[in-house]
């Protein structure tokens, strides 16, 4: 039977066709660029000086967390390369580039334009939103893959999930530092700008599967929301233990917690969700 704590019923599986090959040729080479964002958490003194524009301490880890987490899901995409989860992989990454791009383009005085690391970032992301692009347009009349769908009450948490994190997002993009005012570290408007893009994409995402989950892009999203929120936190830790400037018993601390844990917990439940369900199918 279908996981009660989810709400899932079973449905027909659809006809889940492979994207061209060249889509898979574009995921291994983001995932070759992602590797070097991801060294912002891992190995921050090595990439900080090669990136295009300067970085604090907290935000690099907290930049590179996400590349991290990103790095990961295009692993997803490169590993399947089929409709499902490829539709969700691509709308996120569209709404991530596309908003950052457009953010750095506005904001071209925190780049050396001298520096060949400046004139790279810009052509992948500028890559990244044609390519991604293209493949959702040509796709556009092409229907989800069909999975589970999902109980009333899961669609309503889905909803307010794509509320929240879409508000937010939005409240970063437009209000950056007001929005950016509660965070535990000083965040500048440019950066505040670019955080944004993460939520804006993880609600684009959301949206997408409320009413029904692929398992497969299930657990895109879950592994995405549940790395998103672990390493956002673990960073801020590994940081703050070099620097020490993180008032930890903050309001604005607490919340900051509190929202990304709530991340991260909420992707593991859709994991957990996932897992457990097809799991027992299989089984079945």
């Amino acid at each position: 039977m279908a996981n009660s704590s989810m709400g899932l019923s079973p449905v027909p599986t659809s006809d889940n066709p492979p994207f061209p090959a060249a889509l898979r040729l574009f995921s291994a080479g983001v995932i070759i660029v992602l590797i070097v964002g991801a060294g912002l958490f891992f190995a921050p003194a090595l990439v900080k000086p090669r990136w295009p524009w300067p970085v604090t301490p907290f935000s690099a880890r907290f930049l590179g967390g996400f590349y991290t987490a990103e790095m990961a899901v295009m692993a997803a995409l490169l590993f399947w390369n089929r409709w499902s989860p490829g539709r969700l992989v691509l709308v996120m990454a569209f709404i991530f580039t596309l908003i950052v791009s457009g953010v750095s383009l506005i904001n071209l005085g925190y780049f050396n334009l001298e520096r060949k690391a400046t004139w790279l970032w810009f052509l992948v992301y500028l890559g990244s939103v044609a390519v991604s692009g293209l493949f959702l347009w040509r796709a556009r009349g092409r229907p989800s893959a069909n999975g589970v769908t999902t109980s009333p009450a899961w669609r309503s948490y889905m909803l307010a999930e794509t509320a929240i994190l879409g508000l937010y997002g939005l409240g970063m993009l437009l209000f950056p530092l007001m929005v950016s005012s509660t965070w535990p570290w000083t965040v500048d408007p440019f950066h505040a700008q670019v955080y944004s893009a993460i939520f804006l994409a993880g609600a684009g995402g959301t949206y997408l599967i409320w009413k029904s989950a692929p398992r497969e892009e299930l657990l895109v999203l879950g592994l995405a929301q549940f790395l998103v929120g672990l390493l956002s936190i673990l960073g801020l830790v590994i940081t703050d233990g070099a620097v020490h400037r993180i008032q930890w018993t903050a309001a604005a601390t607490l919340g900051w917690l509190a929202l990304f844990g709530w991340i991260g917990i909420s992707g593991a439940f859709k994991l957990y969700t996932a897992s457990w369900y097809f799991g027992s199918q299989t089984a079945a």
